[in-house]
């Protein structure tokens, strides 16, 4: 599949901190790709390239085959950033319609973009009053419309769900796979694991200015999320004589498992009474900590 966005060698030196050192990546067209990292890993510099905010140091950045600093590129790109970029004291639909005139929008066309925002952003009912006056989610809902509210064929979602509301998330998650079904490129970054495994084609996990790894997440857990842990409470001592897998605390054993069905059979047949039985399988967390380490970064 052809890429719509296309980075080659990037580089960015912020004094004596190389932000992002000799990184590729390829997102194909149409696609959701998660970048992840821990705080300073190079995530904001990486996307502000990606998008034509920041010129590289050296490399290259095509979207569509066309550099990011051309200006018709940076017309097909939408940004919902973190910190949200609406106008509080405009109305839903006065932040729709200054976003999309933004992009040279007029007209019946532009009366129809500002309702297809408002009901994007299920704000139909609140279209005549002031952002200052929504909800956490309803701002962040209103953020994602403005983003997109011109039709871009390229969205960055920067941590988009931050600080809102389980029915707010759940919204805005369908919200980003609408775009996705009808054919945005859409970059989307953030801490919770769980988004990005949900919504994402490919994960790319950064750190210190370098990508670790990139790869569907079935992929990325088979390759380092190691193996699952079975852990099983017996009921009564062992038989005695039967050699225990894994470690064992009291009556608790923990026992690591690439096949972890195959190990609760095996279980079974050396006479264990289980009274109770858990698998922990491994997860994107898992390889993210793996690949990135679990030292705080603040």
């Amino acid at each position: 599949m052809a890429s719509m966005i296309e980075a080659t060698a990037l580089r960015k030196r912020f004094g004596s901190t190389e932000a992002v050192c000799g990184l590729d990546l390829a997102v194909a067209r149409g696609e959701t790709f998660g970048l992840l990292g821990p705080n300073g890993a190079g995530k904001s510099t990486t996307i502000h390239m990606l998008v034509g905010a920041l010129v590289p140091d050296t490399g290259d950045v095509r979207i569509d085959g066309r550099r990011a600093t051309d200006p018709e590129v940076r017309r097909s790109i939408g940004i919902a950033p973190q910190e949200l970029a609406i106008y509080d004291e405009l109305t839903a639909e006065e932040n729709l319609a200054f976003f999309a005139r933004v992009f040279g929008i007029r007209g019946e066309r532009l009366r129809e973009r500002v309702q297809w925002g408002l009901e994007f952003a299920r704000l139909v009912d609140r279209r005549r009053d002031r952002a200052r006056s929504f909800s956490g989610g309803m701002k962040r809902r209103l953020n994602l419309a403005c983003a997109a509210v011109h039709g871009p064929s390229v969205l960055l979602c920067d941590e988009p769900s931050v600080g809102v509301d389980p029915q707010s998330r759940n919204h805005l998650f369908e919200a980003i796979e609408r775009l996705a079904s009808e054919g945005c490129t859409i970059l989307y970054t953030t801490h919770y694991m769980e988004e990005a495994a949900r919504l994402c084609d490919r994960v790319g996990i950064m750190d210190r200015g370098r990508m670790l790894a990139v790869d569907t997440v079935d992929a990325l857990i088979a390759a380092h999320g190691g193996d699952a842990t079975v852990t099983v409470e017996l009921a009564s001592e062992p038989p005695e004589g039967v050699a225990l897998p894994g470690t064992r605390q009291g009556r608790t054993l923990a026992i690591p498992s690439a096949e972890p069905l195959r190990t609760v059979a095996e279980l079974g047949a050396a006479g264990l009474q289980v009274a109770r039985l858990t698998i922990e399988r491994p997860d994107l967390e898992r390889v993210f900590l793996h690949l990135t380490g679990r030292s705080l970064r603040d």
